[in-house]
């Protein structure tokens, strides 16, 4: 079949419908094997409804949490929320242009942390690959043996220093790092005393290839990190990734269940995915996992070989962008308050809301009732599609509406050539357990 309709209907539930009539009915629909067609359209309708029967539903899957065993959701099961070190502190994010002049950049970057550290920041965090241009030629010629001390690595011995002096905390953004005959791409974190706290290499290499915007491959020099990082600091249990890592929302799972209060990503992302990628990311991170997300990029060069989007970013716990740069090169300290954690999570309790008798460790589609300012409860309206690049194809607004667009599956194989992240994830450190099909089978 070419070409067929799909609806998603939103409409007044009886107040005698049960879930197990709703279960039996999804099962069966689903054990039907159908012909996919390439190309179709969906309408999109936004209903008013009486929510009556549906906030009474709420209420009954409320008192029966327990039984849907939300503990065995992460396994091992998510640890309690360590109390943290401080309430409130001051997060720097230098966002630093980058130059082939490798001493400059460590004198430069030298400079930014202190400016940062004057303006109040406990925390600062370096942009991805900070001393030496972003490209496979760069990475062996800038590389450094962190392990072997100072003499061999002058970039983590300034964050050393400086740390030290400032008595700070940093996040060292990431440099390639040199170990034997393999490179790396690796994020240095240090505490106030200047020693050296974690190490995290990058786990998922960046491959990507999209004809006639970019395409490059970490992997032609880089090796792939083995070993997810959680760091207890001053300010609080750090998660940290390295621009790509981003992408795989497993890994900032398994550290929000590691007791994560933030999670750092240095990166660079590109003028391709940036504009539609990057924010989204950083926000789907922080609101699926209840916690802060702290994103540091390299400045924009439009002469660099590879030219970088910027825009490094602070979001909530609730997927509030709390502060942003632009593209150019600057410092941006702001407050992070690890209080608005406990009340996100009591205010939407999603821990104790998980289905662990359905899985470990969900695509959702969705379509809301149209908004209704004198009802009891207001939907926000904003039926949407969007398609497998992240891109907005269609929405309403928040009146009653319906919208008729087009899905083309021809381009999941095009974004996921594009960008193979099925093949990139790292079974290896984490794992996606459907508990209904474990146990059918």
């Amino acid at each position: 079949m070419r070409s067929g309709s799909f609806a998603f209907l939103s409409t007044t539930l009886p107040s005698t419908l049960r879930s197990s009539t709703v279960t039996r009915s999804v099962t069966t629909a689903a054990s039907h094997r159908l012909s996919t067609p390439r190309n179709f359209s969906v309408p999109l309708t936004g209903c008013k409804v009486n929510l009556t029967a549906a906030r009474a539903i709420t209420r009954a899957s409320s008192s029966m949490a327990s039984s849907f065993s939300p503990e065995k959701a992460r396994v091992p099961p998510a640890v309690e929320l360590p109390v943290p070190p401080v309430s409130k502190f001051k997060i720097g994010l230098c966002q630093l242009s980058v130059t082939a002049d490798k001493e400059r950049n460590i004198a430069h970057a030298r400079v930014a942390i202190e400016e940062a550290a004057e303006k109040g920041a406990k925390l600062v965090v370096l942009p991805e690959i900070w001393n030496s241009p972003y490209s496979n030629d760069s990475f062996p010629v800038y590389a450094e043996d962190i392990d072997a001390g100072t003499d061999s690595s002058p970039s983590t011995a300034m964050l050393s220093e400086v740390a030290r002096s400032l008595k700070i905390t940093i996040v060292g953004g990431s440099i390639p790092e040199r170990c034997g005959d393999k490179l790396y791409n690796t994020c240095c974190v240090f505490d106030t005393d200047g020693k050296l706290k974690a190490k995290h290499r990058k786990i998922h290499l960046f491959d990507i290839n999209i004809p006639g915007k970019i395409v490059f491959e970490e992997s032609k020099t880089l090796t792939a990190g083995e070993t997810p990082t959680v760091v207890d600091t001053d300010v609080g249990r750090i998660g940290i990734g390295i621009c790509y890592d981003i992408r795989f929302q497993e890994l900032a799972m398994l550290y929000a269940a590691r007791g994560a209060h933030l999670l750092c990503y240095p990166g660079a992302f590109n003028m391709t995915t940036g504009p539609l990628h990057w924010e989204l990311l950083q926000r789907a991170r922080a609101v699926d996992n209840q916690l802060y997300v702290a994103t540091c990029s390299p400045a924009r060069d439009a002469g660099s070989g590879y030219v970088a989007w910027g825009h490094s970013t602070l979001v909530g716990p609730f997927g509030e962008v709390l502060a942003t740069t632009e593209h150019d090169e600057a410092t941006i300290v702001t407050e992070i308050d690890y209080s608005v954690l406990e009340l996100r999570r009591t205010n939407l309790p999603l821990q104790k809301q998980r289905r662990g008798d359905l899985y470990s460790l969900l695509y959702v589609a969705t379509c809301s009732p149209a908004r209704d300012a004198g009802s009891g409860y207001v939907a926000w309206g904003h039926s949407t599609l969007v398609g497998p690049f992240g891109e907005v194809l269609a929405t309403t607004e928040h009146d009653e509406a319906t919208i008729v667009t087009e899905i083309d599956y021809s381009l999941l194989e095009l974004r996921r050539t594009n960008l193979p992240l099925q093949k990139q994830r790292r079974g290896d450190l984490y794992s996606l357990v459907d508990v209904q099909r474990l146990h059918s089978q």
